[in-house]
């Protein structure tokens, strides 16, 4: 086994607030990715990684082959309709990427194979297929790097010709006017990657001559485009951590200038669904910290003349809206559990659609084609697979559409379970299980999950990728700690910013907690986290180290002092209000308490394995490159520590679904190999 790789040590010294820190490895950035010195260091840590597991069990190519049997022959996305013609995609047992298809008078045509692309290049990804109202043209967004700079182009299906209009560095998923002439899309800046301007593109016209509609100048705000269901409109919305503003464009006059909804105010978000004519559903936080729903006109702008349709609910977290036939169907979040609620407009009735798991994920889903007295629905628990329900409001029943088919896969042999933890400080945070029934969990080594930032919801949908540890003996479970959304909006208030230690504390206690109720094998115990979830894996060992005996840590988010405190590191000014900005000495004092690689301490650490890419966009490479090389200076156990570098790819790993398989594969050989180990602290 060679040495553990050691990079040169450079000392870079880092002044604010009267207070200096000393950064060794500083010098591990390169925002052009080409300095020789700094890839052969990757590459070395790459090369410690492959001698790490090939002289331990191989676990990984067993479960690779496992993922691989669950997978069918052929399969076949639930998809969309678009004015009457359906849209979908297959994917073949041993295909990376999958084709597009469609159904025009009953007859498949095949639109696009991603495959093609691949052979070609190291990475290609489709983030979107958008056809226009006609169906004459397929616009599709294409990914080249992994860095989510997408390239926009056009099929004409009369012809399946791809045309010479092509627009670079967008946020992809454009939106079509309905005379189907003009694409709508949002443009990304260089530098920080966020997306902060909407331009309009006239098909048949080269995209230097695309017409600016909007363009944001703060720095804290990022713009996401949607369709309004009645595809009347485009929304803008122009959106911060605290407060947004949504403008609208009339997809039958795409070059007007678009027309402010509602103004930006501190601490207002709001959401619409456009009902008709000029009526819209506001879902609006105004003096309602879990939303409420309101009826508003193009006229009214002052939100206290709006209708109150729904009150505010301190229980009751309002997600999402969805207008059909005088009912408003509300996605919601009561007692930590999603739900879909259906509000008869008429008689003021209300109903929860019933659901029998234990803990579950649900949501509107696949209503791009409005239907008399019926939608959709996507639903799926730990031991469900994801399936589509069409719910007919008329019979007040759910009706099976389609389900992803898992090889082999017997829900009986497995179990699931919830339960609440008290923490520290009181509070009760839930934590979900999943194991096989004749899993001994106390002696069961056992995974912990996690997120916990932007008030993002750690549900429990199925995972089939889970099965090959679960059936090897292992305890799953998530842990919705604060600063997710999943017990309503003060869950993320009380896990983020001044309160973000509450994240890492509710994690370490709901660990011991579970424990402590004979559910794992204290001695192997494991944690995973990807991104800001990285960074909740490296601040969890910071303040427990010795409770773990490994950590999966992927794109992990490890320099928040450093990096929040740089504007000019992609999607930086965008997160203030998630993180705080380091400009202001209580924020930086609060951040310098928890960022996890300025608080690597002489400690015994756990063994680690740290993935990360060299064209994440989301989390630049020189993060988890610095930490792990500071992290192993001041280990004082003998447990491993290391990192695999994708060279090429971004946020997501490596394009292609057996190549993710084999990712997946390696992280899980790097535990079971270590629950196969004596535990050494």
């Amino acid at each position: 086994m060679m040495q553990a790789p050691k990079p040169k040590k450079i000392p870079y010294i880092l002044e604010q607030h009267n207070h200096s820190r000393t950064d060794n490895y500083y010098w591990l950035r390169d925002d052009s990715r080409t300095n020789k010195e700094m890839l052969s260091y990757l590459e070395s840590e790459n090369e410690y990684a492959d001698q790490w597991f090939s002289s331990r069990k191989p676990y990984s190519d067993e479960i690779a082959a496992e993922l691989i049997q669950q997978i069918p022959d052929e399969e076949t996305s639930f998809g969309f309709t678009n004015n009457r013609i359906k849209y979908f995609n297959k994917i073949k047992k041993n295909d990376q990427l999958p084709r597009y298809f469609r159904m025009v008078n009953g007859k498949e045509e095949l639109l696009i194979d991603a495959n093609e692309n691949l052979k070609n290049q190291e990475y290609y990804s489709i983030q979107s297929i958008s056809p226009s109202p006609s169906n004459k043209y397929v616009a599709f967004s294409e990914d080249n790097t992994g860095r989510r700079e997408f390239t926009i182009k056009v099929l004409d299906t009369e012809t399946m010709e791809v045309l010479a209009d092509c627009i670079e560095l967008t946020s992809g998923a454009p939106i079509w006017s309905k005379d189907n002439n003009y694409l709508i899309y949002s443009k990304k800046d260089p530098i920080t990657l966020i997306s902060d301007s909407v331009f309009v593109h006239k098909i048949g016209t080269n995209s230097t001559e695309d017409k600016l509609l909007f363009k944001e100048e703060d720095l804290k705000f990022n713009i996401f485009l949607s369709l309004s269901k009645s595809k009347d409109y485009i929304y803008i919305n122009i959106d911060s951590t605290d407060e947004n503003e949504i403008r609208l464009i009339d997809t039958m006059e795409p070059l007007e200038s678009p027309l402010v909804f509602m103004a930006r105010t501190n601490n207002h978000l709001y959401y619409l669904d456009h009902v008709e004519d000029d009526k819209f559903f506001v879902l609006s936080n105004h003096k309602a910290p879990n939303f409420h729903v309101l009826l508003s006109d193009m006229k009214t702008k002052n939100i206290k003349d709006m209708n109150v349709i729904v009150p505010h609910n301190d229980l009751i977290f309002i997600n999402n809206i969805y207008t059909i036939s005088n009912h408003l169907i509300l996605e919601v979040r009561k007692n930590g559990l999603p739900e879909i609620t259906i509000l008869d407009l008429l008689t003021d009735s209300q109903s929860d659609i019933k659901f029998e798991d234990h803990a579950y994920d649900v949501a509107l889903s696949s209503n791009n084609e409005k239907q008399n007295l019926k939608f959709n629905y996507t639903y799926s628990s730990l031991t469900s697979p994801e399936s589509i329900y069409s719910y007919d409001l008329k019979e007040n029943k759910s009706n099976l559409l389609w389900q992803k088919d898992i090889v082999g896969f017997d829900a009986t042999n497995y179990i699931d379970k919830r339960l609440f933890v008290e923490v520290r400080d009181g509070t009760n945070v839930p934590v979900i299980f999943l194991s096989r029934l004749d899993t001994n969990l106390k002696e069961a080594p056992i995974l912990f999950y996690g997120y916990g930032s932007y008030g993002i919801n750690i549900d429990a949908t199925f995972r089939s990728s889970l099965l090959p540890l679960i059936d090897r003996g292992f305890v799953f479970a998530i842990i919705n700690i604060r600063g997710g959304g999943e017990m309503g909006k003060h869950w993320y208030e009380e896990g983020r910013l001044l309160n973000k230690l509450n994240t890492f504390n509710d994690f370490n206690d709901v660990v011991k907690s579970v424990l402590n109720q004979n559910i794992g094998n204290s001695k192997k115990v494991f944690a995973r986290g990807g991104s800001a979830g990285g960074l909740l894996m490296g601040a969890i060992i910071n303040f427990e180290p010795t409770l773990y005996r490994g950590i999966l840590s992927g794109v992990p988010f490890v320099d928040v002092l450093t990096t929040m405190s740089d504007p000019t590191i992609p999607l930086t000014t965008f997160e203030y209000g998630e993180w705080g900005n380091p400009a202001n000495l209580d924020e930086y004092n609060y951040i310098k308490q928890y960022s996890p690689y300025d608080n690597i301490n002489d400690y015994n650490y756990p063994s680690v394995f740290v993935t990360s890419s060299l064209y994440d966009s989301q989390v630049q490479y020189f993060e988890p490159a610095k930490y792990i090389a500071k992290l192993r200076d001041h280990n004082q156990s003998a447990n491993n520590i290391i990192m695999k570098m994708n060279l090429i790819g971004g946020h997501g790993g490596l394009s292609g679904r057996l190549n993710q398989f084999n990712e997946i594969s390696m992280e899980y050989s790097f535990i079971l190999n270590l629950a196969d180990e004596d535990t050494k602290y």
